[in-house]
């Protein structure tokens, strides 16, 4: 997504604001003309106002970019496709999580899907993971937040990292607090006082706000995860996903078990790098990447005498 990326708001028929509302981000508005984003006045919007035409309320805002407009209802159509044909289609807990109603729910990094509508009702809703862990919620129909409810973070989790893909439209709470990009087929609504730390971006219909903060999640572009594997025979320190700046070069030590030695040779997909001891550091990284390290049973091979040899003549 990427030419949606600088987006807090975008919709396709109307942008509208009963003040005051707070947006940090661009927004935009295609096919829809200019006049239809209303109601915000001159200190609402930190970042840009994007149209298709010259009929924005206030002379001289906005910035009439088409060809941008165009690019971005584009991706926004790759990305709900993409979140929504993601496999493999969940199963057990992963399927209609609290039979439709997430509150009360701490859920753990993954992709989750709800056959029909989704609900967060009675208590809030906790995703715990660190700070290069997805979750990504497949909705069939709705979204629906109850007043006052919360998504919580716990743990490192990112906003940035959160994607709830809506089948129909998103009505946010009073006073409730939402966390992640709500990508929706029709419309997204936050009720009075409602706060998202995401992205609110409609395919086809209006974006309404009512006295909301809408923050657009800060993810520097320089930073990327690193994420380290074992095999049997050892483990590796540390053994988490790494946040890391873009141009890094991240060290993990490899641990044999007793009669294991690591394998000389690093699997995955960073670049590839240098031992020192069993200190692995690998290449300069600048995407997210994976670090696999292998171990192998020395006792076990022939003349060691050790679990499993062959013994010599």
């Amino acid at each position: 997504m990427l030419s949606t990326a600088g987006f807090a708001i975008l919709a396709g028929s109307k942008i509208s604001s009963i003040p005051t509302s707070a947006v940090t981000g661009n927004i935009g508005l295609s096919p829809a003309a200019g006049s239809f984003i209303t109601g915000f006045g001159l200190t609402e919007i930190t970042g840009t106002v994007y149209t298709v035409d010259a009929t924005y309320p206030t002379a001289g805002v906005a910035e009439i970019d088409p060809t941008r407009l165009t690019a971005a209802k584009g991706d926004l159509t790759i990305a709900y496709s993409d979140a929504a044909g993601r496999t493999p289609v969940p199963t057990g807990t992963y399927l209609n999580p609290g039979a439709g109603n997430l509150g009360g729910l701490t859920l753990i990094p993954g992709l989750y899907k709800f056959t029909g509508a989704a609900l967060l009702s009675g208590s809030n809703l906790t995703l715990t993971g660190n700070a290069c862990d997805v979750w990504i919620f497949q909705i069939g129909t709705a979204l629906s937040v109850a007043n006052g409810l919360q998504v919580i973070l716990a743990g490192g989790a990112q906003a940035a990292n959160v994607f709830w893909q809506v089948g129909s439209s998103a009505d946010i709470g009073v006073g409730s607090v939402m966390q992640g990009t709500i990508l929706a087929d029709q419309s997204i609504t936050l009720a009075t006082g409602a706060t998202l730390n995401g992205r609110a971006l409609a395919s086809i219909a209006a974006v309404t706000l009512q006295s909301n903060s809408v923050t657009k999640p800060v993810t520097p572009a320089w930073s990327v995860c690193v994420t380290p594997s074992a095999g049997l025979g050892g483990r590796v320190r540390p053994d988490t996903p790494q946040t890391v700046t873009s141009g890094a070069t991240p060290s993990f030590t490899a641990i044999p078990n007793i009669g294991y030695m690591r394998n000389s040779t690093v699997l995955g997909t960073c670049p590839q790098g240098s031992w020192t001891g069993n200190v692995w550091t690998t290449g300069a990284v600048s995407m997210n990447c994976t670090v696999d390290f292998g171990f192998f049973c020395w006792l076990c091979l022939p003349g060691r005498g050790g679990w499993g040899a062959i013994s010599q003549p």
